[in-house]
């Protein structure tokens, strides 16, 4: 940590750097983050080992008024400067784990949360991987002030039609100076639709840079003039964005979904977990896709997850394997969009995943028909559910479902579903334009 720190204070000293961000996330998983001056690099020294008290009680989902007092404290392994700023007294930016005053962990902390649920499947000899692919959307103005698309592409479109490549040259080049690894970028199915992927790492390290790849993209894209969205369906009649989250169970460097002795060289660990995901699926899908809008995604029609199956090579499933073996072999969860907390969201999966493979849950066999294709009879036949329809399905179903409950921790759990329930009144007492359409001659 000392030698961790001292390269902390010489690159601080060497760049100039005057500011220091120190960033977490509240329950929503969106980014909050103060700024310290730095007098002489030295300073920052204090701050990693110490940390700095402030205000929680102003932070949705952490503490009241009475208890609002709570240590923020930089994680050493997440320092970066910030390419978007000026290099000219510029900034830095650390990761935060959140205190209680005595130093315990703070349980509302999303990043805790994660944490915990990593440090339960260590205990057990396994490692907990994802590869994150969030979509995103470049948007502007049209000349009345409509938001509309930046441009016509679509999937793997090439200029003129694409009209994102500046766009991508700039955002990956700005997350390479992040300590990126990008793997591709290219244009996505709707217009204006993007989508970069990084290779997968263990899930905290994801998680914080899932934070920082949405951050970047953001402020990138605005000094070019537009914006960047994450909502999961900005625009009806094309396909919304989703988070495709790849998972693998490594143990002792070896990925233990591998068997090249089992079917399609699938181990049991690696069915039992895809039998955990779909147990839990209906709950999973209250965090992973966890607004009002992320329901108008999961809808049949534009490749997104509606029926709770898992298939190999399928697409219109759930839960998919893709071809990859050896340690690349993984279980594709399709149904997670960019609006959700990765923290909150990686620990459910791999509670998920875990329940299934500690109570050894079969998951049937893999359906390779075209789901989407299948009507109400087809399906019942198959055995296959569907997913929750709409955000009050879904926080009803994991009302119901101990494990992914338990997985949030009571103090997270109950501040979540306060907030999702309040969305939901908000929400349904609003009267639309579809409405007013639809019936203001009754």
């Amino acid at each position: 940590m000392q030698d961790k720190v001292k390269q902390i204070v010489d690159k601080i000293g060497t760049c100039g750097i005057k500011f220091l961000r120190l960033q977490f996330v509240d329950i929503n998983g969106t980014p909050k983050n103060m700024a310290v001056p730095l007098a002489k690099p030295e300073d920052i020294v204090d701050i990693i080992e110490n940390g700095l008290l402030f205000d929680g009680s102003s932070i949705e989902g952490f503490v009241d008024i009475n208890e609002s007092d709570l240590i923020i404290k930089p994680d050493p392994d997440t320092f970066s400067t910030l390419p978007w700023r000026p290099e000219e007294k510029g900034v830095c930016r650390f990761i935060c784990d959140i205190y209680w005053p005595d130093m315990t962990p703070f349980e509302g902390d999303p990043r805790h949360v994660l944490k915990k649920a990593l440090k339960k499947a260590e205990e057990k000899g396994y490692k907990y991987n994802v590869g994150p692919e969030p979509e995103f959307f470049i948007i502007g103005e049209d000349e009345e002030g409509n938001i509309v698309p930046h441009d016509d592409g679509e999937y793997f479109d090439v200029e003129p039609v694409d009209q994102g490549t500046d766009f991508r040259r700039e955002l990956v080049l700005g997350l390479e100076e992040l300590n990126f690894d990008v793997e591709v970028s290219h244009h996505e199915v709707g217009p204006g639709q993007h989508e970069i992927d990084f290779k997968f790492n263990d899930a905290l390290k994801t998680a914080d840079a899932v934070i920082t790849f949405k951050q970047a993209i953001k402020a990138i894209v605005d000094n070019m003039g537009y914006m960047v969205t994450f909502m999961p369906k900005p625009f009806f009649g094309v396909n919304g964005s989703g988070m495709h989250c790849h998972q693998s169970l490594f143990k002792d460097d070896k990925n233990v979904f591998y068997d090249p002795n089992g079917e399609e060289e699938l181990s049991d660990e690696a069915r039992y977990f895809i039998g955990g995901l779909l147990k839990h699926a209906k709950a999973l899908s209250a965090i992973v896709a966890p607004t009002i809008n992320s329901y108008k995604r999961l809808v049949p029609g534009y490749e997104a997850p509606c029926y709770i199956a898992y298939g190999l090579k399928n697409r219109s499933t759930l839960v998919r394997i893709p071809a990859s073996r050896g340690n690349g072999t993984r279980v594709e969860f399709r149904c997670p969009d960019p609006s959700c907390n990765p923290y909150l969201a990686f620990a459910a999966l791999l509670e998920a995943g875990m329940d299934g493979v500690e109570n050894k849950i079969d998951p049937g066999e893999a359906i390779e028909t075209n789901v989407f294709e299948l009507d109400e009879a087809g399906l019942e036949k198959l055995g296959i559910d569907v997913l929750p329809s709409s955000l009050w399905e879904a926080y009803h179903a994991l009302e119901e479902d101990e494990i992914i409950k338990n997985s949030l921790g009571d103090h997270v759990y109950k501040q979540f579903m306060a907030i999702k329930r309040a969305e939901w009144d908000s929400y349904r007492v609003q009267v639309s334009p579809y409405e007013l359409d639809k019936y203001l001659e009754i």
